[in-house]
């Protein structure tokens, strides 16, 4: 079974293909860093951005900046050594790649948009100066260390405890702080704006969404192979838990926005926050809590690929095309 403490170490005969079928699609979505190109993003930085949308963008930055190497941390030392499955271990791997992918594009964002290298420092370490970043990296921390030092999981309560902290990351972390920034990224999208930046994260929501699938699957196969663990409190925990990652992004909100940028409001994130919820909780298998719509209408082209003009520029998107439902994901801008 799949948290069994005795490690299964063969893919034959094949107890999760749905795993192995995951890890085959992510292949499919392959990039680098050295197809980016932030240079009309600096002309637009220079000459276009106001002082609300660069404070914005600061703060983005600055939680970009370690935001998945806080991932990365919790996947290697608390779900790979837990999950029964070559299979979706073998996705694990492809996912920590991609993590590392994303931190070295966040590591190019940095220097390309901070020139001071003192303001570089200190965008690094926001995650324990800037109380909104903060509040999001101590939220995550919480839950890695809540489960780091359990190395066999014997008990019930033990897998349990597993449980939340999987549903924390690809709910919480994954599927609530990383979608809100997409969206604000977007929202200066739809402005004309930071096109490099939007490209970049057009490459890492696919990734994003591809592992919050993942999990998902996950967490339905737990579904079947423990129903014990899915008691009436585990549930109220999971909604306490996304209520308490709202709170927490919309504290972000109020940074990011507090100068005022014209075209987007508080009211309209926390809404977006709760639409994205209710995506989280139907996906764990639960009733939808907020039943709110999606305010940002820029997000419903989000996943439209852009145009390559052959005779400028190399193509640069997905080798193979990678469907997302816009009824089943929803994202948010960052930057």
């Amino acid at each position: 079974m799949l948290l069994d403490s005795k490690i299964e170490m063969t893919l034959r005969p094949m107890r999760y293909p749905q795993f192995f079928q995951q890890y085959r699609d992510s292949q499919k979505n392959l990039w680098t860093t050295d197809e980016l190109d932030f240079s009309i993003d600096l002309t637009d930085l220079r000459e276009r951005i106001t002082a609300p949308e660069a404070h914005l963008i600061r703060r983005l930055v600055a939680f970009f900046a370690t935001a998945d190497n806080i991932v990365a941390h919790n996947l290697v030392l608390n779900l790979y050594k837990h999950v029964n499955s070559p299979e979706y271990r073998m996705f694990l791997g492809k996912q920590l790649y991609d993590e590392m992918l994303h931190v070295e594009t966040y590591l190019l964002l940095v220097d390309t948009y901070i020139s001071d290298p003192e303001e570089r420092r200190e965008a690094f370490a926001a995650y324990e100066s800037i109380p909104s970043v903060k509040a999001k990296a101590d939220f995550a921390f919480r839950y890695m260390d809540s489960i780091e030092k359990l190395d066999v999981l014997d008990t019930d309560d033990k897998k349990q405890q597993f449980v939340i902290n999987l549903i924390c990351f690809a709910s919480c972390i994954e599927g609530l702080f990383f979608f809100s920034s997409f969206a604000y990224v977007y929202f200066l999208r739809s402005k004309g704006l930071l096109p490099g930046l939007a490209t970049a994260t057009n490459w890492v929501f696919r990734d994003e969404s591809m592992h919050l699938e993942a999990a998902m699957t996950v967490v339905a196969e737990l579904r079947v192979e423990y129903p014990a663990l899915f008691t009436p409190a585990l549930e109220s925990t999971v909604r306490q838990m996304i209520g308490e990652a709202i709170e927490i992004e919309l504290q972000f909100a109020d940074d990011v926005l507090q100068l005022g940028v014209t075209g987007i409001s508080r009211g309209q994130m926390a809404d977006y926050l709760r639409y994205c919820a209710d995506q989280r909780l139907v996906q764990l298998g639960y009733a939808p809590q907020y039943k709110v719509g999606n305010p940002f209408g820029f997000m419903t082209l989000q996943d439209v690929q852009p145009l390559t003009n052959f005779f400028e520029k190399r193509v640069t998107e997905y080798q193979k095309g990678f469907e997302v439902k816009l009824d089943e994901m929803s994202f948010s801008d960052a930057f």
